[in-house]
């Protein structure tokens, strides 16, 4: 018998004369998977609402004139936010439980510095004039965030501010160490830009509140707290206000100090005081009733100020300041008796609670001495709301019915006394406002509900623009959520910052803003929590090949997807999710 070869084998291969797509294997599915974009943690933590996600993914892109306008669609203030803000963002990112958390506001500031530097300004389209006009007392970032974004819902705005300049907190109180003055110069001029128009050295005195209340269809009070508490103690008036002490730095009204300088109070005003001493030749002495770990003042900046030579003496409260009664003229001229306290078995609000440890006390002799125990508003802002006033108080202002409507905001009514918490307000009033006259005070409530990042309180403008239309799913992706197994660990980019022995020397800004690689390469370490970033491993992984893109939108083709959850289970940042199929 003859033996075939390999070659001479015949060949017979069974073909179709149809194609295999009409196997529609969607009639299999009992679950369906769709893109369901969600809230990362971050966005939910920033008090003024913003995408973040979105942002880091477009700058990982090298679109950085998109990220930076994703930011002041929400945030007139990047640059100034990228400084001062305390960034609650970072510490709720997921991306902490696998190495450290991604440098938000170090992105922030790149954006914002990088827009500054090349000129850009935002292509915001503002709703047309509605022939209404808004007066705001006070252009901090209350009173400036408030016009920003009234004037992009179509009002006109004009900003009554009492000093020499605007700016309010950021201009007078915090140090160009922190926040150089060029800087804010130029996120105010954008904000001007749009139409607003801020008047200095016009205070609303009781005259201007009847002028307001005639010319105008309601009214913003954005203050702030510039009225110091006074210590209440012996010789309490022998102490220098810090507020007015860091606006006399800001406008070069100081000299060359020496000697120790005692500040009383734990709050970043009295860091600030501190760290603006060391500058200045003095010996810094943080005097707090309560422990370091208590505060106020945010943990960065109290690090950066013991390195610095500050020294915080705890537990420990004034109760009398005499003269010291030398003719030595290089003598400590202050005597300062302290009250040494202890910690009691009970917390307030996660800190300690102290009380006098007996009748022991202890005595420092010192050359000057700074409050900074708080401030409060000025008494024309101290208005009480009587019960005849109808009114609906809000996460961050309250407005009231009155002659014409008034919002508080700012220091006034946020939870938190920071930069963020202030612009929150101020966009919080504006979109309050706008309904207000839309609809009633009545609406008011349920339109902010609509407008809520995640669970709230932070707003999105965009939101409210859209009628309410929620772009992302209010559920918070959390850390057991992303696919880990895409993301390798990758150390914080760090900024450059001058050296302590260095800082002290001057007012020279302390750290740098990030390099373009740096700043990219930061923002790749991003999870991009909830938000597709176009990846394609849903489109790589699904069986059926029914992940299509068009117009590089992704869809879903469900005559062919069977349901099996492939592309959900496999997705890096949980933009999809599964859902029962419904015959």
């Amino acid at each position: 018998m003859k033996t075939l070869s390999t070659a001479e084998l015949p060949l017979f291969i069974p073909r179709s004369n149809t194609s295999t797509a009409v196997n529609k294997t969607g009639s299999w599915r009992f679950f369906r998977p769709k893109y369901d974009e969600k809230t990362a943690p971050c966005s939910a933590a920033c008090p003024v609402g913003q995408d973040i996600p979105r942002i880091e993914m477009l700058a990982s892109w090298g679109l950085l004139k998109s990220a930076w306008h994703k930011i002041v669609l929400e945030n007139p203030f990047p640059s100034v936010c990228g400084r001062v803000c305390f960034h609650p963002c970072e510490r709720k990112c997921n991306r902490a439980n696998l190495d450290e958390p991604i440098a938000i506001h170090n992105l922030e500031r790149f954006l914002g510095d990088t827009a500054i530097s090349k000129r850009r300004k935002p292509d915001l389209s503002l709703k047309p004039t509605n022939g209404k006009k808004i007066a705001i007392a006070g252009s901090g970032p209350a009173g400036l965030a408030a016009a920003y974004f009234l004037r992009r819902l179509g009002y006109s705005c004009d900003v009554y501010e009492s000093r020499s300049e605007p700016g309010g907190l950021l201009r007078w109180g915090i140090p160009i160490y922190r926040l150089p003055r060029q800087v804010l110069k130029n996120e105010i001029k954008r904000i001007e830009d749009l139409g607003v128009t801020i008047q200095c050295k016009t205070p609303v005195t009781k005259d201007v509140l009847e002028k307001i209340y005639s010319q105008y269809d309601a009214l913003f009070i954005g203050c702030g707290y510039g009225r110091p508490i006074s210590m209440q103690i012996d010789g309490g008036n022998l102490a220098h206000d810090g507020l007015k002490f860091l606006r006399n730095v800001q406008q070069d009204n100081t000299s060359t100090l020496t000697g120790t300088a005692a500040i009383v109070g734990g709050g970043n005003t009295a860091i600030d005081v501190a760290r603006s001493l060391a500058r200045l030749g003095a010996t810094p002495l943080v005097v707090y009733r309560r422990r370091i770990q208590d505060m106020p003042a945010f943990t960065p900046e109290i690090e950066m100020a013991i390195k610095e030579g500050v020294t915080i003496k705890e537990l420990v409260s004034p109760i009398r300041i005499q003269k010291n009664r030398t003719d030595d003229s290089d003598a400590p001229r202050y005597i300062l008796t302290l009250q040494k306290m202890k910690v009691s078995k009970k917390e307030i609000s996660g800190r300690a609670r102290v009380i006098p440890d007996g009748e022991k006390t202890e005595v420092i002799h010192v050359r000057r001495i700074f409050s900074a125990i708080g401030a409060e508003a000025q008494a024309i802002w101290q208005m009480s709301t009587t019960k005849q006033r109808r009114s609906v108080v809000l996460s961050h202002c309250q407005i009231i019915d009155h002659k014409i409507p008034l919002l508080f905001g700012g220091d006034l009514t946020a939870p938190v006394k920071s930069v963020t918490d202030a612009i929150a307000s101020g966009k919080q009033a504006a979109i309050a406002l706008d309904t207000y006259f839309e609809s009633s005070l009545d609406a008011v409530e349920e339109r902010i509900a609509a407008c809520q990042v995640g669970s709230g309180p932070a707003l999105s403008m965009q939101t409210y623009l859209d009628n309410g239309h929620q772009i992302k799913n209010a559920r918070v992706v959390t850390y057991d959520e992303i696919n880990i197994d895409y993301f390798q660990t990758e150390p914080r980019v760090i900024p450059t910052l001058l050296d302590a022995k260095k800082r002290i020397r001057s007012f020279a800004e302390i750290e740098t803003t990030l390099a373009n690689n740096a700043a990219k390469q930061e923002a790749r370490r991003c999870f991009n929590c909830g938000s597709c970033n176009a990846c394609d491993y849903c489109r790589l992984y699904c069986p059926e090949m029914a992940v299509i893109v068009e117009k590089a939108e992704r869809r879903i083709n469900m005559d062919y997807c069977k349901g099996c959850g492939v592309c959900a289970t496999e997705c890096p940042r949980n933009a999809m999710a599964m859902e029962e199929e419904i015959k």
